[in-house]
């Protein structure tokens, strides 16, 4: 089969879903008009398409005439390229682009964002997302959550398939504890509570930040690893410095995929605070390493998250009580242990990359016929 990807080829997400169809013999090409962070981790199979980006150093302004001129780009591609589907991950913007080129089958796969903030905030982005999900034979989602959004949007429940992003548990399992990692990031035997969510607003990481205080006060020696990057870094370095707690806390930036499993089987207790999300990946992940999450009350994460049976869930803000639930986790070993091995076996019956990708490989040759 021949597949096409309109898709950020800067994402984890984009790579790892490529990469699945790419190794069991399909051909894969891959879309992209997003670059940051180049092609690496990517099979040398998959064939590149990267999209122009006009004077991007005014990107506020460029991005809408490089929108058009991505239209025709994407037209003439399809036509060279001749793919059995198209797949747009992401509905605002490179489902917009994929609707525009005219090609079927065509499959939209929302994100979360996509659904959950830009369509719901910007009216002309709701308008369009709401024709894109008329146009695509099916929509593909990865949590309850958007579901229901999209029925709220119109969306026809028979053209929806909710399927998760899966975690290969071979990989992210307590096995990879990595009795080093302390050792080189300065912490040696501390506690060590991770979060690695992008320094984002809608990810709310100054929650975390307002209550290390609180825990502190209570457990001197606990350490806080904060990876990922974004807009609000320096704003959380300086809030970190005005509280207090820089010496507490290692803002480690960007954790290549392959060594997030190291750093989470090597931690004590995964928090999340995120405003808004979809099923988040790194929550699976750190559930697959029996790691307890402490989380924020959203409805993405009730869906993994039973709070007092395999981790916490917290009032958004209230970083009171998130500080009493990392206090008690981290006082309570045998609790971590059995909070940690029920995630697992969650992840194991609903999340397995392979059986997710698998039900995406269904999808794809019900839809070309084949």
């Amino acid at each position: 089969m021949r597949i096409c990807y309109i898709s950020n080829a800067a994402s984890i997400h984009t790579r790892r879903w490529v990469n699945y169809f790419v190794q069991r013999g399909h051909e894969v090409h891959l879309i992209s008009p997003e670059l940051r962070e180049g092609y690496q981790g990517y099979d040398k199979r998959i064939v590149f398409h990267p999209l122009t980006r006009l004077l991007p150093q005014v990107w506020k302004v460029s991005r809408y005439p490089s929108g058009i001129l991505w239209f025709f780009q994407i037209r003439r591609l399809l036509k060279k390229i001749k793919p059995d589907i198209l797949d747009a991950h992401a509905i605002t913007v490179n489902g917009y682009l994929g609707v525009a080129s005219g090609f079927h089958p065509l499959i939209l796969s929302a994100w979360g964002s996509d659904i959950l903030i830009d369509a719901k905030q910007n009216p002309l982005w709701r308008a369009l997302t709401k024709y894109a999900l008329r146009k695509a034979e099916l929509v593909v989602c990865d949590s309850e959550t958007v579901k229901k959004e999209l029925l709220r949007m119109g969306m026809n429940p028979g053209r929806i398939r909710k399927i998760y992003n899966g975690i290969d548990t071979q990989q992210f399992n307590s096995r990879q504890r990595d009795g080093g990692l302390k050792a080189r990031l300065g912490i040696e035997r501390a506690p060590m509570v991770i979060c690695i969510r992008s320094l984002r607003a809608i990810y709310n990481v100054e929650m975390l930040l307002k209550a290390i205080p609180s825990v502190l006060a209570q457990m001197p020696g606990v350490r806080f690893v904060i990876g990922g990057d974004g807009e609000q870094r320096d704003y959380l370095k300086n809030l970190a410095e005005s509280l207090g707690i820089s010496e507490s806390i290692r803002f480690v930036g960007w954790i290549p995929h392959d060594e997030l499993p190291q750093y989470l089987a090597s931690s004590d207790v995964y928090v999340s605070t995120s405003v808004s999300d979809s099923t988040s990946l790194s929550l699976q992940e750190a559930m697959a390493c029996e790691l307890v999450p402490v989380v924020t009350a959203i409805p993405a994460n009730r869906e993994w998250v039973t709070d007092g049976k395999n981790g916490f869930i917290v009032p958004l803000n209230d970083f009171q009580t998130l500080a009493q639930k990392i206090v008690y986790l981290l006082r309570n070993q045998v609790v971590r242990r059995k909070f940690g091995k029920l995630g697992r076996e969650i992840i194991q019956e609903r999340a397995e990359y392979e059986e997710e990708m698998g039900k995406v490989g269904t999808i794809y040759w019900d839809l070309v016929g084949k």
